[in-house]
């Protein structure tokens, strides 16, 4: 049975550079049998801040939004997720966290997650930091390696390759654990 992995772009504003990434891991994702990817843009899925009268655990996502009761049926159709995100102010996107809340533990358990990300000097590192620790919380299972994209505005060719090639091998490796923890969590 193909396992099924959501690439989540985690960012929304105007002239991102998120775009530009996201379409360079979809293009070098390794091609396998067992795994079938799905690019989820966040800008398609406008959530309102998550304000449900009750948190996702006590409500068991019966929301009343109706947009979150389909993010959350499209986050628990996946095996796993792949979330590519920008760094701001050292941390998390807003867009991707308020996401991430409308997802509930007991939905998302022992459900791998891995990560690209990009900035400046730091390449997003720290954005990767928090979402390891939100990961946790929702009993995801971060993967321990991560593709980190330092100085975005020089990293890709006009024709949209990336610079350093030995990205692409570090993208293969985070998708190669990514898939072995499928084989752990049977």
């Amino acid at each position: 049975m193909k396992k099924k992995i959501l690439v989540v772009l985690g960012t929304t504003r105007q002239n991102r550079a998120g775009e530009g990434v996201a379409n360079w891991v979809m293009k070098n994702l390794p091609k396998t049998k067992n795994t079938e990817y799905e690019l989820v843009d966040l800008r398609d899925w406008p959530l309102p801040f998550f304000d449900e009268a009750m948190p996702p655990l006590a409500s068991q996502g019966n929301y009343e939004n109706e947009l979150g009761k389909k993010w959350l049926e499209k986050a628990k159709s996946a095996d796993g997720f792949l979330l590519v995100t920008a760094e701001y102010n050292h941390s998390v996107p807003a867009v991707l966290k308020n996401a991430l809340d409308y997802w509930y533990s007991g939905w998302m358990q022992h459900k791998p997650v891995a990560f690209v990300s990009y900035g400046a000097t730091s390449g997003g590192i720290r954005a990767v930091e928090h979402l390891r620790q939100i990961g946790l919380e929702l009993r995801l299972l971060p993967i321990h390696n991560e593709v980190n994209i330092p100085f975005i505005w020089e990293a890709f060719n006009e024709d949209g390759t990336i610079k350093r090639e030995s990205q692409v091998g570090q993208l293969h490796s985070v998708i190669a654990e990514l898939d072995a923890w499928f084989d752990l969590v049977k």
